[in-house]
């Protein structure tokens, strides 16, 4: 679940400032799809977990029904407390995507909510899919190689795999956690592939690092249009 934050993307060529998201409620599981979705998937396994999520989660419950109950004058509000700046005729409300939450079953809790990105494959890993938010630049890569490591875990666990892995993704398989040399080399070999400004120096002795050069700012065309 994401809250309310301004973003910046360019669609169709142009550069725009977004807020939000604001939180909806709907009975489809799609935008265009039914409103019995919801009604025609409840059944006696998992009325009980949605329930226990709702007594365990009822603080959320609260935030997300007044999400809900927002007028317009509401949200430009809540806009104005991160831009206070901003004037309303510069804003337009658009509709964003729509996601189910997930809830899974729990021995002991009886149902939990889960926000992340989960991978769901069949045992043979004939069919796989994605629950949960949708995957953003930072998440997608390993969720593909974890999609992979579902569905083809045979195949991968091969030398040949293994190598083409390591070549697409050099740190395939390393914890850099605790390896600040391998990170210094990851983070500098992205950078330069993405023609991004090069990272500073790895600090290993506590002292402040030495700041890489600020990279020259690309130039932008303005534009006006900006959404809520």
């Amino acid at each position: 679940m994401s809250v309310p934050h301004l973003d910046t993307r360019v669609l169709d060529g142009k550069r725009v400032i977004l807020f939000g998201p604001f939180a909806t409620f709907s009975t489809k599981f799609l935008k265009n799809g039914s409103y019995f979705d919801l009604l025609t998937s409840t059944t006696t396994h998992n009325v009980w977990p949605m329930t226990r999520v709702g007594i365990e989660q009822y603080p959320l419950i609260e935030y997300l029904a007044g999400q809900v109950m927002m007028s317009d004058d509401d949200r430009f509000a809540a806009l104005q407390q991160y831009f206070p700046n901003a004037k309303k005729e510069d804003w337009r409300l658009m509709q964003a995507g729509q996601r189910v939450q997930i809830i899974k079953r729990d021995e002991e809790k009886g149902g939990v909510l889960k926000l992340g990105t989960e991978i769901v494959a069949s045992k043979d890993g004939s069919i796989a899919g994605l629950l949960g938010a949708s995957p953003g630049a930072s998440t997608a890569a390993p969720i593909m190689l974890g999609v992979l490591e579902k569905v083809f875990k045979d195949k991968v666990a091969t030398p040949e795999w293994q190598a083409k892995l390591r070549q697409i993704v050099p740190s395939y398989g390393t914890k850099l956690n605790n390896n600040p040399d391998r990170v210094a080399e990851e983070w500098a070999y992205t950078a330069e592939v993405l023609q991004l400004t090069p990272p500073p120096p790895v600090n290993k002795t506590g002292n402040a690092p030495t700041p890489a050069p600020a990279a020259q700012p690309a130039k932008s065309n303005p534009a006006s249009d900006m959404a809520l």
